[in-house]
């Protein structure tokens, strides 16, 4: 896998075949294809690697830490920080995983498992919170973390700055603007504006 992202990297994903990377890595074909059936296999792994290094980094803040804004600046720090190795290749392989009918796409079949993973990460910073919010917006809430995740995702691809402070620095705008909207769901005047707003996301679901 590693050879892969390398190759990526440095050649191109539509330019990198599964024989060129058995043959830097030392491997025959056949059993490069025994473990991973195609280049998007080998991409669906680093998925899977990066959540778990994420879900791992994570864990020391979520169970000591109780704030709301706390827990997912946490969080969303922590990703910036575990995939800074690999942000050359996100830059070159973005176009790919952008594509709505990709397999490598967060939305797709293919990658539920990693986006399964990373919902729950959003679930445990809501599960441990102490802070109050609507209870409607809370059961709702770690599918529209994880989609505020995204937006961040994107920003980091296209950031030049160095060690990615730009990036470091949106998540610090724009979590307590999370946090002030969640805190706020549970007052009456603005409980109907939150129901509004899932019925809305439910709405894009189907």
């Amino acid at each position: 896998m590693e050879t892969a992202l390398r190759l990526f990297r440095e050649r191109g994903y539509e330019a990198t075949t599964m024989r060129a990377i058995a043959a830097e890595a030392g491997v025959s074909v056949g059993n490069a294809y025994y473990y991973f059936a195609s280049k998007e296999a080998l991409i669906q792994a680093y998925y899977d690697r990066a959540q778990a290094e994420h879900e791992a980094a994570c864990e020391g803040l979520l169970a000591t830490e109780r704030s709301f804004a706390a827990r997912l600046g946490g969080v969303l720090r922590e990703w910036v920080r575990v995939s800074e190795p690999y942000h050359e290749f996100a830059v070159k392989f973005f176009k790919h995983a952008a594509e709505p009918s990709n397999p490598l796409s967060p939305f797709s079949a293919e990658s539920s498992p990693a986006r399964d993973s990373s919902i729950a990460i959003y679930q445990k910073v809501v599960d441990g919170s102490t802070d109050r919010m609507d209870a409607d917006l809370r059961a709702e809430l770690p599918e529209l973390l994880w989609l505020m995740s995204l937006g961040v995702v994107l920003f980091w691809v296209h950031d030049t700055s160095e060690g990615c402070h730009r990036t470091y620095r949106f998540i610090e705008l724009t979590v307590p603007l999370v946090d002030r909207l969640v805190g706020l769901s549970h007052l009456p005047g603005l409980r109907g504006v939150a129901r509004d707003f899932i019925a809305g996301v439910h709405e894009l679901r189907s």
